[in-house]
């Protein structure tokens, strides 16, 4: 799995911790704000990362990219058998 960049790792963090010290009223202003404040766009880009991030960390019941990766490899690897065969 390709490792995530430090400018995502730190913009899918910042999200969480400013919800903590209450600096926004509601997760989606947090996100708003810091995705501009790092130059992150279009505004779907972020909020993308954070649920993916939830999903990878088991916050977020979904497919993780772990699982997605391994089966996009298992699926490589059928197809190949079955050209061998």
């Amino acid at each position: 799995m390709a490792r995530p960049s430090k400018l995502r790792e730190r913009a899918v963090r910042l999200g969480p911790e400013t919800m903590v010290r209450g600096e926004y009223p509601t997760e989606f202003e947090a996100i708003r704000t810091i995705a501009g404040q790092l130059g992150i766009g279009p505004t779907e880009t972020l909020p993308k990362w954070v649920r993916q991030s939830e999903v990878d960390h088991g916050e977020r019941p979904v497919i993780r990219t772990e699982d997605i990766v391994e089966i996009e490899a298992s699926k490589k690897e059928n197809a190949d058998l079955l050209r061998a065969k």
